[in-house]
């Protein structure tokens, strides 16, 4: 698995490297070699904050968990997103093949089991996009009181998705662009 860990108002000390690494090695078993991990450490007020992103083949898991000390928000984090395998084990059995299949059977067996989810409830809303800047979108959202807006960008015509980020601020989420 790649590691990339990056501190933000905080310096990773090589303790913390060796800590991360190691509690991330238990999910080589899980995931295929070319998974990808992204760990950020924060300091928000007297606390720290640790975020893992791990990717693989175009499936994300998330855990953020803020402590008062780094080992206990990075153990959090992990223990989050083990629970995210778990709860989803046979919907990441279908979509990652057989490479995911033979760990998330020794992540179920090991563990409590965890109730999985359903068929999934969705409801559907449709309306017209209206192209705007992201300013104007921001300004719609706060009008509606809604945490995310969906809009047409006015100069590349994308379908674009503004939110309410944690921090207070904004977030705009935006298609990559493909290189033919």
């Amino acid at each position: 698995m790649n590691i990339n860990i990056i501190g933000r108002q905080v310096t990773v000390s090589d303790d913390m490297r060796e800590f991360v690494e190691k509690k991330l090695a238990k999910f080589d078993r899980y995931f295929p070699k070319g998974a990808d991990a992204a760990v950020t450490f924060r300091k928000v007020r007297d606390t720290v904050c640790a975020e893992i992103t791990i990717t693989v083949g175009g499936t994300l898991f998330r855990g953020e968990e803020t402590s008062s000390d780094y080992r206990t928000a990075v153990t959090r984090s992990i223990d989050a997103i083990e629970g995210q395998i778990r709860k989803n084990k046979t919907r990441l059995e279908k979509r990652m093949k057989t490479t995911f299949a033979a760990a998330a059977a020794a992540v179920g067996e090991s563990e409590t089991p965890v109730e999985e989810e359903g068929v999934f409830d969705i409801r559907v809303k449709s309306f017209a996009l209206k192209p705007m800047t992201p300013e104007e979108a921001i300004l719609q959202m706060n009008l509606l009181g809604h945490s995310f807006y969906v809009f047409g960008d006015a100069d590349t015509g994308e379908t674009c998705v503004v939110y309410k980020r944690n921090a207070g601020s904004y977030g705009l989420i935006s298609p990559e662009k493909k290189e033919i």
